[in-house]
Parts: C-alpha cells; sequence; structure tokens
C-alpha cells in the first residue's frame, strides 16, 4: 500500500528482522511513559529489551506487525492480533532468557509483569490494535490514519473478523480524537486502581470500529 504524505512516498510494509532496532525506539517513545513510574531503566536499555523480545519471542499466527516507511527509515508501526485457530500458542523459551540477564531480575520481572497487564485478549472476529506509534517527528502528517486504514483493510480481507478494537489512554484525548474521526466507538470505560498505582494511569477506554461502520 503506498500513499503520499507532504509529497514524500510511504510504503506500508510487514515486520522484518531489519527494523527491530527502529520500531524498538519507536515502542520506548509510546511506552516510556506508561513505564516510568515502574522501572529506571534507561530508554537505550528499554529500546534493547524490546529488540530483544522480538528476537526471542516465537512467531504467532494470529499476530502481525507492519510498518510505515519513508525513503528506507521507520517512522511508524501497528500490531494487531486476533483470536486464533488454537490457544495453544508455544511459549518462550526458557534459555532465551539468559540474554535479558544485563536488565537485572527485578527490573525484568517489573517489565514483564507491565507488559502482561497490558496484554488483552481478543474475542472471536476482534481484531485488537495493540499499539500503533508514530515518529514524534511525523506526527500530523496522516501516517497514523494511513496505519490504521491499512488495519481496516486487513480486516476487511479476513473472514472471520468483523471489527476493530483498540485501548486508548484517559489522559491522551488527542488519540481518542483521531480515533472517533476514523469511525471509532467507545464500547466501554475501566477505571483501575492498579494500573493507576503501576502506571499513574487510572481511566482507560475500549474503543470499537465495526465493519459496517465506514473509515474515511
Amino acid at each position: 500500500m503506498n500513499t503520499n504524505v507532504m509529497n514524500s512516498p510511504i510504503t506500508i510494509e510487514p515486520m522484518q528482522a531489519k527494523y527491530h532496532s527502529e520500531v524498538s525506539r519507536l515502542l520506548v517513545y509510546v511506552f516510556r511513559g506508561k513505564f516510568q513510574h515502574l522501572t529506571t531503566m534507561s530508554d537505550d536499555d528499554l529500546a534493547l529489551f524490546f529488540e530483544k523480545q522480538f528476537e526471542h519471542s516465537p512467531a504467532d499466527p494470529a499476530n502481525q506487525r507492519m510498518v510505515a516507511l519513508q525513503n528506507g527509515e521507520v517512522i511508524g508501526t501497528i500490531s494487531v492480533k486476533w483470536k486464533g485457530e488454537s490457544d495453544n500458542r508455544s511459549k518462550q523459551k526458557l534459555s532465551s532468557w539468559k540474554s535479558f540477564n544485563s536488565f537485572g531480575k527485578w527490573n525484568l520481572l517489573k517489565m514483564l509483569i507491565g507488559l502482561y497487564l497490558f496484554k488483552h485478549t481478543p474475542e472471536i472476529g476482534e481484531c485488537y490494535i495493540e499499539d500503533v506509534v508514530v515518529h514524534p517527528e511525523h506526527q500530523s502528517k496522516g501516517v497514523g490514519k494511513l496505519l490504521l486504514q491499512w488495519a481496516f483493510h486487513f480486516v476487511q480481507t479476513e473472514p472471520t473478523l468483523n471489527h476493530l478494537s483498540l485501548y486508548v489512554s484517559g489522559k491522551n484525548p488527542r488519540a481518542k480524537q483521531l480515533y472517533e474521526r476514523l469511525s471509532f466507538h467507545t464500547d466501554s470505560q475501566s477505571n483501575s486502581i492498579l494500573w493507576h498505582f503501576l502506571f499513574n494511569e487510572m481511566k482507560w477506554d475500549y474503543m470499537v470500529l465495526k465493519m459496517s461502520d465506514e473509515i474515511e
């Protein structure tokens, strides 16, 4: 899929190993605010942590990550997952955890707990957007919309899927407004004392876009 943003072509392509480092840096940008109350890891260590996650996590046929490329640079990414045919997914090998030792056991434990608490298990027919991130220098240029449009078209081509979903923090009204402009609707709201304690984020909106709605 190609488009033009600011007269420069952008391509949406599947994630590859050569993009691990750049995508990890983008994830630090979006997750740093959430994890700053949970860990003292530096941005470099957080990026390395996410990079090792990419390297050692088993392939999941019910998960797809895409990257937005401009002039060979990763300027955005989106990850979606859905309910696969089987819930018996392969586990990460214990031997691979040795490569995480440099972060320290306490930091590693807190990061794994944090990531686990952010996990969402999709229902049948649901395509869940785990994250959508745009490089700060490329925001407000239509990149986020382009990534979300890819997700919409992806669901349209999958007969087992009928809606998109995501969570957005109550502290991020700008993102919520973007989703609303793209026909997402707030399905429910949740408040979590635990999330507030760990991440200083209490209110979350669960938003849904059904395939009967049209993304503009």
